[in-house]
């Protein structure tokens, strides 16, 4: 629900499938908390939609037309260039890292990456909208999962230092779970948690970056390192 005194957050849909298009305007018109203020179905038309609106959060695409590639990506970096304030969901039924990678090459935040079977889940994408809109991250739990699965199976790798329990807490990190919603999920106390995300940054060696979410920027950044390395 709509705090009082609070307006409904404006979302455009770039979405060249019809049925899907429409299938989550219409699950996203069940929500006080969003107003969904146009649809666009290729690049072009998302990107004169976004000047034209200036909605608050873009859900979109990966593949649109004109070549059904990374059209979605191309757009988030130039609206996002035009108008960093406007948040970006990706929808993709892609797992590949080669697109988490070319959305998120500068920087994470306001920026979300959902698999689309997370539609049919409107409370996780309403929460996605609202988190990229206050300039923090999102990226999809099954994602980070294959990602950190991929990782910790590489020779060397430093995610072999961390524990179950810190696993548990870096995997719950990038869903932009703050440190009290981390503790009730994994029914631990709060400075449980501050010391295993503190052994974590220190495990991975990744220094503090006060403009990004680091719950998502702890993921995105080793993991990206470690690709590059591999």
């Amino acid at each position: 629900m709509v705090e009082s005194g609070e307006s409904a957050l404006r979302v455009l849909i770039a979405e060249d499938q019809y049925l899907m298009r429409e299938g989550t305007r219409r699950l996203l018109d069940e929500r006080d908390e969003v107003e969904v203020v146009g649809a666009a179905h290729d690049l072009e038309s998302v990107l004169a939609e976004a000047r034209r609106l200036e909605p608050d959060v873009i859900l979109m695409d990966v593949k649109m037309p004109p070549t059904h590639t990374m059209e979605g990506i191309e757009a988030a970096h130039a609206i996002k260039a035009a108008r960093p304030e406007t948040g970006i969901v990706m929808l993709t039924q892609h797992d590949d890292e080669e697109y988490v990678w070319a959305l998120l090459e500068r920087g994470v935040a306001g920026y979300g990456y959902l698999h689309k079977i997370r539609v049919g889940d409107l409370d996780q994408v309403v929460r996605a909208i609202r988190e990229v809109a206050a300039g923090g991250s999102v990226l999809d739990p099954r994602i980070v999962e294959t990602l950190l699965a991929r990782r910790s199976r590489k020779p060397g790798s430093p995610l072999a230092e961390l524990t179950p329990a810190e696993l548990d807490v870096l995997r719950l990190m990038a869903e932009g779970r703050s440190n009290q919603a981390v503790a009730s999920a994994l029914f631990v106390s709060l400075g449980t948690v501050e010391k295993r995300i503190a052994t974590v940054f220190t495990k991975l060696r990744l220094r503090q970056e006060p403009e990004l979410n680091r719950r998502v920027a702890a993921v995105l950044i080793y993991l990206r390192e470690s690709a590059s390395a591999a």
